[in-house]
């Protein structure tokens, strides 16, 4: 799986979050705690910033290589700060059929929303399985379609299904994702392990999603990902412990005076004024990381200073 890293808050320094940390994102591309595999096949971020002269548009950059590798990092990024912000390191086969194209990079952006996507997940024979989705796609979103990923794809069927943009439509809209996700397997007896760990930003805002399907296709698979993962690469019970890790939640404030070491003032999450919300924790002490569980949907909002956090249930 690949990696994704969201931070929304006072603006800070767009290299504290992308190469400082202890875990940076980029050093997560050559050397991933939670991951078999490096990530290679490209990154990208898209972040706002009241500093950019379009501020209400995400500034989006992507390169089909592995970020580690990427001549344009130390010129760039050290040259930004942000509020909100979603960045993404992929991983894929280690195969000829890997498209290495900026197209397949995330973060993914379409006109006519102001979300932003990316995901640290798989959706086997996803091209197969669009026969019974695309029927529920609008055109309006397809034909912003240029890369070859599940990704983009489950971008397109989102999106689709969105009445609105406010968290109760995000919600509805992300079981009814999986609801036919899941038919469509049974429908064409394709069932398969799929991940759906992704993050959906817009200025401000952070939905984090943590779902999936078990190897039969069933969306409520069972177990513990810590034991399942001592069956090491390679066997069904490591692919369940992946899809069955939680993602990383880090609240508190003054990111913007702490920087990279992220030991910022404790305080309650009502008194947060910035969150990070991560495939992998960024410092090596996990203490001060919250979890958000299988199965569950997070909603992080900025009003003014303060972040607001809602967790639920997806109900599929």
């Amino acid at each position: 799986m690949c990696r994704v890293l969201a931070y929304l808050g006072s603006e800070v320094p767009l290299e504290d979050l992308l190469l400082k940390p202890e875990n940076s994102l980029i050093n997560q591309a050559l050397d991933p705690e939670r991951h078999p595999q490096l990530q290679l096949a490209g990154w990208g971020f898209g972040a706002w910033s009241e500093h950019l002269l379009k501020a209400d548009k995400p500034f989006l950059y992507h390169r089909p290589m592995a970020a580690f590798y990427d001549d344009n990092v130390a010129g760039i990024v050290p040259s930004l700060q942000v509020s909100t912000m979603l960045a993404h390191v992929r991983a894929a086969d280690y195969n000829s059929k890997t498209v290495l194209a900026d197209e397949n990079c995330h973060p993914f952006s379409f006109e006519g929303t102001p979300w932003i996507v990316a995901q640290n997940g798989d959706v086997p024979n996803w091209q197969l399985l669009q026969r019974e989705l695309l029927q529920h796609c609008k055109d309006e979103y397809l034909e912003q379609m240029v890369g070859t990923t599940d990704t983009e794809f489950l971008y397109v069927l989102l999106l689709s299904l969105l009445e609105s943009n406010s968290d109760e439509d995000v919600k509805r809209a992300f079981e009814q994702v999986m609801r036919l996700l899941v038919q469509a397997m049974k429908d064409l007896d394709l069932p398969a392990l799929a991940k759906l760990k992704l993050a959906l930003v817009s200025p401000n805002r952070i939905i984090g999603v943590n779902v999936g399907t078990g190897h039969h296709g069933e969306p409520d698979p069972a177990g513990d990902w810590e034991e399942l993962r001592k069956s090491g690469p390679g066997t069904d019970d490591y692919a369940l412990s992946m899809l069955l890790e939680p993602m990383y939640l880090l609240m508190g404030r003054h990111f913007d005076h702490d920087g990279p070491t992220y030991d910022f003032e404790e305080c309650t999450v009502s008194d947060a004024t910035g969150v990070i919300f991560a495939s992998e924790p960024l410092t090596d002490s996990k203490a001060d990381w919250g979890t958000l569980e299988f199965g569950e949907i997070v909603f992080l909002e900025r009003d003014g200073e303060k972040i607001s956090k809602t967790v639920d249930k997806l109900k599929v």
